[in-house]
């Protein structure tokens, strides 16, 4: 099990209002523009992302992202194929992954 905490950042759309951005925000965009022929599918993989929405959904509340290892696997390999590396100039986005790549596993 891996344990991630949680920090909101305020960033501004292209119109120019502000609006909180955090992890789950980036994993969603992550997962979300996955090409569909890259999405993973199959009953163990329907399960997978049932697990994951009940992760985030507790997370939005407590702050803190809790995932078992199969789950964190995949989030894990999703970042690191499909990651834009200009996500990197953005130092609130780098903490949030580097802290989540970083989870120890308990």
């Amino acid at each position: 099990m891996r344990k991630i905490k949680l920090e909101k950042w305020k960033s501004r759309t292209p119109d120019g209002k502000e609006m909180d951005e955090d992890l789950l925000i980036a994993l969603n965009v992550l997962i979300g523009n996955k090409k569909p022929e890259e999405m993973p599918r199959g009953l163990d993989n329907f399960r997978l992302f049932g697990r994951l929405s009940k992760a985030f959904e507790k997370a939005d509340s407590s702050r803190e992202l809790v995932l078992e290892e199969a789950d964190y696997k995949f989030l894990k390999d999703t970042v690191g194929k499909d990651i834009p590396a200009s996500w990197g100039m953005n130092a609130n986005i780098m903490k949030s992954f580097e802290a989540f790549l970083d989870a120890i596993q308990e």
